[in-house]
């Protein structure tokens, strides 16, 4: 006991001893409770204090709404649905990659399918929902004749958001199969059970845990999820379009608010469960790797129906996401489909102000990329190699915003920054300007590069970096010349991923954008609201195009300049 308060009064001395290090924490701790504490903490102060005196009328006012009520109800519904689905038929695209042999030409699907939802927008398959089963859709329409068929409202959020989010499940299950120790599946086998028996008594039992890990994960990303209700909702209202809509269409700032710290207070308590809770019992149920090679299931009986049908559904989600382009190609979509034409394209440019969009867009985008991999490697940098009181603060709040949906983080800076800092006029400057876009571009994409450095470092001896300090090298040198360059893959994925998020980003900036600066994503947004999908599709193509040419230029970098490729060289 003693010594290990010798060693904390020692980290305590060489830490307070290293003036850099000890600037860097009280730099991230101001940033960390301006940008992410102080917006969710104003949402609860407006909603309580909104009258002058501590009430809870505003909440009371809320409740009583009629829209309130069933856009709660609506959200927890579809939220219910779609984690189910999703974690469903992610386990089954999953078990298929792991447990079956299967054709080199379904794997590359499979790998397609995984990575689409990561670089494109979040409404894309709405407008492909649209356009292909709407009223004057491709396949209802014109192939089954079918006049009279609504797309919007439930099921078709339902759909969208199953098909944008089980990719998620399919990556978070494939891991965790992954890792279950093929010989006690094959000790069950020998005792007469079949393979339905093996995988109901053995295999679901272990996954048990994931699969509720990845309903929450889906759970909470439906009822956040902004744009695709927004676009294929239609009278459906969730909480985030209700939200955007008080503050939008009834200037209710207060119900706003409040309406927000309902929608705050559910995403919290799901990622409290999914976080501290089932990720832990995940861990322990399957700790390490497995001890051997899985023997494939080769049964034509079994792999050959599992196979096609994940090869449908895989071959589905990628047409939903070829139709956008191809809708920008049609002058009139759902009413005359030849001759293709590149107009769209060029209008975006020549008479919607495409041009501006894409450059606020890029530029935005460019300067958080780096500012906010940068804050992410040092963040994982202090909580897995630094020893000091505040470190459980940086991590808890850093992660925090993976569980603040968008509209209720653009909601806390309009109420925090439109007057200031409580009111005072104290960075209100920053309200309206490409600053705030920034800052909430950093603080969205802040819990994803966090992870990903964490995980990177974990694997990194302490010792290495230990004989840099014992050379005289000071904190900052040691990071940038010893700790940075062994994770650099991992800081360019997260500069990437950065930059595919903010620029595909809609929910938290739609409320903060203002005419001085036009975004992609909201143009996309407007026009598809306003029914013009062939423009809404030539907008959304572009941006694809940029997102994917990001991708695969860090793919390229890492693989010519990565630190994979220098050990692979070291060995041959």
């Amino acid at each position: 006991m003693a010594r290990g308060g010798q060693g904390a009064e020692l980290d305590r001395k060489k830490l307070l001893a290293d003036p850099i290090m000890v600037t860097t924490i009280v730099v991230l701790i101001a940033f960390l409770t301006l940008f992410i504490l102080y917006p969710l903490a104003i949402l609860l102060v407006d909603s309580l204090y909104g009258s002058g005196s501590f009430s809870f009328n505003t909440f009371r006012r809320v409740l009583a709404m009629p829209t309130f009520t069933r856009a709660i109800t609506n959200t927890l519904k579809v939220g219910f649905v779609v984690g189910i689905l999703s974690t469903a038929v992610g386990l089954l695209f999953a078990y298929v990659e792991v447990y079956v042999r299967m054709r080199k030409f379904v794997g590359g699907l499979f790998k397609v399918v995984s990575m689409l939802p990561v670089v494109s927008p979040p409404f894309v398959l709405s407008l492909s929902m649209i356009m292909l089963f709407g009223r004057a859709g491709l396949i209802t329409r014109f192939l089954l004749k079918i006049y009279d068929n609504n797309v919007y409202g439930y099921w078709g959020i339902v759909i969208v958001q199953t098909l944008t989010f089980f990719p998620v499940c399919y990556m978070m299950l494939k891991g965790l199969l992954k890792n279950i120790d093929p010989s006690l599946e094959e000790a069950a086998r020998d005792m007469g059970a079949g393979r339905m028996k093996v995988f109901t008594s053995v295999t679901l039992p272990l996954l048990l845990p994931g699969l509720g890990n990845a309903f929450l994960v889906t759970f909470i990303e439906s009822i956040a999820d902004f744009a695709n209700p927004m676009i294929i909702g239609g009278s459906y209202d969730t909480l985030a379009t209700t939200i955007y809509l008080q503050i939008t269409g009834a200037y209710d700032k207060e119900g706003a608010a409040a309406m927000a710290v309902v929608l705050l207070c559910i995403t919290l308590a799901m990622f409290a469960v999914q976080k501290y809770w089932l990720e832990a019992k995940t861990a322990a149920t399957l700790t390490g790797k497995a001890s051997r090679g899985r023997m494939l299931i080769e049964d034509r009986s079994v792999t050959v129906p599992l196979t096609v049908l994940c090869a449908i559904a895989a071959c589905f989600v990628i047409m939903m996401y070829i139709c956008v382009p191809i809708g920008a190609l049609f002058p009139t979509w759902g009413y005359k489909f030849t001759p293709l034409t590149f107009k769209w394209f060029g209008q975006v440019f020549t008479k919607y102000h495409g041009l501006k969009a894409f450059r606020d867009s890029f530029v935005l985008s460019l300067i958080a990329s780096p500012i906010t991999a940068l804050l992410s490697m040092i963040i994982s940098y202090l909580v897995v190699k630094r020893k000091f009181k505040a470190k459980g603060f940086i991590e808890a709040v850093s992660m925090l915003a993976m569980a603040v949906p968008g509209t209720v983080l653009g909601v806390g800076f309009i109420r925090g920054y439109s007057s200031g800092l409580f009111h005072t006029g104290i960075l209100s400057g920053i309200y309206g300007t490409g600053l705030i876009l920034i800052i909430v571009f950093v603080v969205r994409s802040l819990p994803t590069g966090t992870r990903s450095g964490i995980s990177a470092l974990r694997q990194i001896d302490k010792s290495i970096e230990e004989s840099a300090y014992d050379m005289g090298a000071d904190s900052f040198k040691v990071f940038m010349t010893v700790t940075l360059p062994l994770i650099k893959d991992s800081f360019l994925s997260g500069l990437v991923t950065a930059f595919v998020r903010s620029i595909t980003a809609i929910s938290a900036i739609i409320l903060l954008v203002t005419p001085s600066y036009l975004l992609i994503t909201v143009q996309i947004n407007e026009f598809a609201e306003k029914g013009a999908y062939s423009i809404a599709c030539a907008f959304a193509t572009i941006l694809i195009i940029i997102t994917y040419g990001a991708v695969l230029l860090m793919n390229l970098i890492m693989k010519f300049f990565g630190t994979s490729r220098k050990l692979k060289e070291e060995v041959d």
